[in-house]
């Protein structure tokens, strides 16, 4: 009897009755190459038999099932381990012919509880090769236990408790425009919500898993200036303060003034296939005229004194973008300075700045919320950085919904526990 006990404990299972533990050598086809493994032959304690696999209501039995199925257990030293049981099949009213549950592992699933547990924690802290190696796993199956993980994680908390302050954003996790919209909460720093696509309609499964209630007890939503964003929010939660990055914004400007240094440098080489001295100094000066002041070399810093004497108007647009980046340093004062530059880049005939100047006072009320709340999407950018690592790490998943899981359970605040160690903060 203590030794069935010492096997339930090594084994990580509970509500488990075991019968008899054998060793035998694996089926080279299995891909173990004969190597010795363990089983362990079980069977559900009493009050755990003949429930339904999916509800695990108790329910009747229908029939023996296919007979006998084995679960992969934690390795128990360097030996592989399984569970071997009968699988019958239960009637329930409400799921139909299922097969019974177990209590050491999930519904469909075929490793344990412990297993599944394990593996989920060492994808979110370690490599690839790490996880596979040590787990003698395929990456599609770490993806697989990452889903269903996160899928019990998810009915077991509230993932949208306390709600305020939200940032939204889109992140390409695969070629030919593949992104994921992902929400972030501001207050707690954790990643709420994340789903495949990069629309309206996947926004909007966003609020309507948070529902309508929640939705307008939102305050702050910080995002860029995506016509799909701004519009689902206005419709879903038209009392939340829109804010708008001004990273964003300083990006917008540093495009404008590379549109003109590249017309400032056509019309100095004098056509295509053409190169002058001129030009050749105009292309070296890129990364002078986006730098900021204070970070300049002292041969960046010539360069900028040169295009001031030679091209009049490349400067002029440079004045433009350091302008627009200490007008948004203006803390309170930043709507008035703002405005201030708005008239200027009115003023300057230069297409670019005119038409970006078109595009801030569409925004504008946005753009001065952040200045004025003290909010920015620095955040959500941070956590995109943090996502697409695990992108990298997930590549090769089947499907979108391991990535998402493995996100979840790596940003949300939700870790998995390594089996049988106690609960940490």
């Amino acid at each position: 009897m203590q030794s069935k006990r010492i096997w339930v404990r090594l084994l990580g299972v509970e509500k488990t009755l075991i019968e008899q533990v054998e060793a035998e050598e694996a089926d080279p086809e299995g891909g173990v190459g004969g190597e010795l493994v363990i089983v362990a032959h079980v069977r559900p304690a009493k009050g755990h038999r003949e429930r339904c696999g999916i509800c695990r209501r108790k329910v009747a039995k229908y029939d023996a099932g296919e007979g006998r199925r084995r679960w992969r257990a934690l390795d128990l030293g360097v030996i592989q381990a399984f569970l071997e049981a009968d699988a019958p099949r239960v009637s329930c009213p409400e799921h139909g012919i299922v097969v019974a549950s177990v209590p050491w592992a999930r519904h469909g699933a075929g490793h344990t509880l412990a297993f599944d547990a394990q593996v989920a924690w060492l994808a979110t802290c370690c490599s690839k090769t790490s996880v596979t190696q040590l787990m003698r796993t395929g990456w599609r199956t770490v993806g697989n236990i990452v889903a269903r993980v996160w899928a019990d994680v998810e009915k077991s908390v509230d993932l949208f408790a306390g709600l305020r302050r939200i940032g939204i954003d889109e992140i390409s996790y695969k070629k030919r425009h593949k992104y994921l919209t992902v929400v972030v909460d501001h207050d707690s720093g954790r990643l709420v919500w994340a789903e495949a696509g990069r629309d309206k309609a996947t926004l909007r499964k966003f609020f309507d898993a948070l529902g309508n209630e929640r939705a307008t007890k939102l305050t702050h939503v910080s995002a860029d200036a995506a016509d799909w964003i701004s519009t689902v929010v206005a419709e879903r939660c038209p009392q939340a303060v829109r804010v708008m990055d001004p990273f964003h914004v300083v990006q917008w400007t540093t495009d404008a003034l590379d549109v003109v240094r590249r017309q400032v440098w056509n019309a100095e080489r004098g056509g295509k296939g053409r190169s002058t001295r001129g030009s050749k100094s105009l292309k070296k000066a890129r990364f002078a005229l986006w730098k900021n002041p204070e970070d300049l070399t002292a041969g960046q810093r010539a360069q900028l004194l040169f295009i001031a004497k030679a091209h009049p108007l490349l400067h002029r647009a440079y004045l433009l973008k350091e302008g627009l980046r200490t007008a948004l340093k203006q803390g309170p004062d930043t709507t008035e300075a703002l405005w201030d530059w708005v008239l200027w880049a009115r003023r300057s005939r230069i297409a670019a700045f005119v038409e970006l100047q078109r595009s801030i006072v569409r925004h504008f009320d946005a753009i001065t919320a952040a200045a004025e709340h003290g909010l920015s999407n620095g955040l959500v950018e941070s956590m995109n950085t943090k996502i697409r690592l695990i992108t990298r790490i997930a590549f090769g998943f089947k499907d979108p919904k391991s990535l998402i899981a493995l996100a979840m359970l790596s940003l949300g605040g939700h870790r998995p526990q390594l089996p049988g160690r106690q609960l940490t903060n």
